[in-house]
């Protein structure tokens, strides 16, 4: 089968979502101007350079009680800051739940009983207890086609880790088994693990 994406694939279900898969998580916690936590899972995320370290998520619909966007852009248009949360197997139903479009006033973390703590180098609230958690400082929000679809890049500048995680030196993802999508509304454990090395790999 092929198709122009401008002309519509003609099955019940989008199949984008699940060609471009697995997708990690981001968890995305923002505060805005007002004071108040957000908290949201998008998976359209990912690093995209090492030195420095930068990450990118993009959010693709809006909400009525915003600028045409989401809480988490719009938040981050009047702070410049995010915090990226990194989703372990455990805390998938609280993603989850933390994912339902609610007014601008209501904090997430309340709303779905997640634990927070303050970052240390932004001001915004992380998810306590999680494996991983990505303080950044946006440095570009990118307007892409269509409605709503907007690309946040920020740039790193403090990590957490949690210390079960660190073994041998190597943070290692099988102390908590990261959550990821697969398009439409499956999503995958991580819980099978192998190393390959590149060819010119010494």
């Amino acid at each position: 089968m092929y198709y122009d994406p401008s002309k519509g694939h003609g099955l019940p279900h989008n199949p984008f979502n699940a060609i471009v898969s697995p997708r990690p998580i981001g968890w995305v916690s923002t505060r805005s101007k007002d004071g108040i936590d957000n908290l949201a899972p998008y998976s359209f995320f990912n690093a995209v350079a090492y030195t420095p370290p930068q990450v990118m998520f993009s959010a693709t619909s809006a909400k009525a009680d915003q600028d045409g966007t989401k809480d988490t852009v719009a938040n981050i248009r009047e702070t410049g800051a995010f915090c990226v949360n990194i989703v372990s197997e455990k805390q998938l139903f609280e993603m989850n739940k933390s994912s339902q479009a609610l007014s601008k006033e209501i904090d997430e973390f309340e709303f779905s009983d997640i634990e927070k703590q303050e970052c240390n180098a932004i001001d915004c609230s992380l998810v306590a207890g999680g494996p991983a958690a990505l303080e950044c400082k946006m440095t570009r929000i990118v307007i892409l086609s269509g409605q709503a679809n907007f690309a946040v890049f920020g740039q790193v500048i403090g990590i957490h880790m949690r210390d079960d995680c660190i073994i041998d030196g190597r943070f290692e993802i099988k102390m908590y088994n990261p959550v990821s999508r697969l398009g439409y509304r499956d999503y995958a454990i991580i819980k099978d693990y192998f190393e390959l090395r590149r060819p010119d790999d010494n």
